[in-house]
């Protein structure tokens, strides 16, 4: 069941029977010359609603924006600060914790998010501790491509070329799911450099297409709807471990 099509009257008989939702949240930002922009957001989305479908929980709407500073150097990233990812993480928390709901899983699709949501988790719980709110809210994020099984699916799908942005595994998964937005670039080098950096000129100075360590031209629409469907099931198995009413 998706949230944002659901009544509430559904909302509270759900409720009645699991205390368990997922959140998608992703980032918009650049991807190279073969990614798009929603990139982060669109596998974090489509994996949720899978599993969702094949788990029987609900899921709620995509946080689409997040925390994409380093990529602010390519025209059409929009980033938010990590003080307003945070408050966003600690708003969308009360509020369905608020409703009743007492696990919520962020399921991610963005690496640069991963720090930030993990700080607003500990604000939150400090601020439970000192309300002395029953300790009944589990809270968790796990990223699409961390769930188990998936690094060893990559690995057997690209054993060079992955990366570790503008991936041909991410890129993979939206050209199964938009097949009509699937774009083809000429990429020079076929696979770009890996490294460090310091801020968003400095990205983009050092990977001056936007990708990191990739050869996104290894993407294909069917290890897209393979990963899809993995990442869907090992996130049914992991939404196991939060208990129902």
């Amino acid at each position: 069941m998706l949230l944002d099509e659901a009544t509430w009257k559904e909302i509270e008989s759900y409720l009645a029977d699991s205390r368990a939702i997922v959140m998608p949240i992703g980032s918009v930002e650049q991807h190279g010359p073969m990614g798009l922009m929603g990139t982060d957001a669109m596998c974090a989305e489509v994996i949720a609603r899978r599993a969702g479908e094949l788990g029987g929980f609900l899921v709620g709407p995509t946080l689409a924006l997040g925390m994409a500073q380093s990529h602010l150097a390519f025209p059409g990233t929009i980033s938010l600060k990590p003080s307003t990812l945070m408050a966003v993480v600690q708003d969308v928390v009360s509020s369905l914790s608020n409703s009743g709901f007492e696990q919520i899983v962020f399921l991610n699709g963005h690496g640069g998010n991963i720090a930030t949501v993990m700080t607003a988790f500990g604000e939150i719980h400090a601020h439970r501790s000192v309300q002395q709110d029953p300790d009944n809210l589990e809270l968790a994020l796990k990223s699409w491509f961390d769930l188990p099984g998936i690094r060893k699916l990559l690995a057997d799908m690209y054993p060079s070329g992955h990366g570790s942005h503008a991936t041909p595994s991410e890129i993979a998964i939206t050209q199964h799911i938009f097949p009509h937005t699937t774009k083809h670039a000429e990429l020079d080098p076929q696979t770009a450099p890996d490294g460090g950096f310091s801020d968003a000129h400095d990205f983009r100075r050092r990977y001056p297409d936007g990708r990191k360590g990739a050869d996104s031209s290894l993407a294909n629409p069917e290890d897209g709807a393979k990963l899809l469907e993995a990442a869907a099931k090992a996130l049914v198995q992991e939404m196991t471990k939060y208990s129902k009413n």
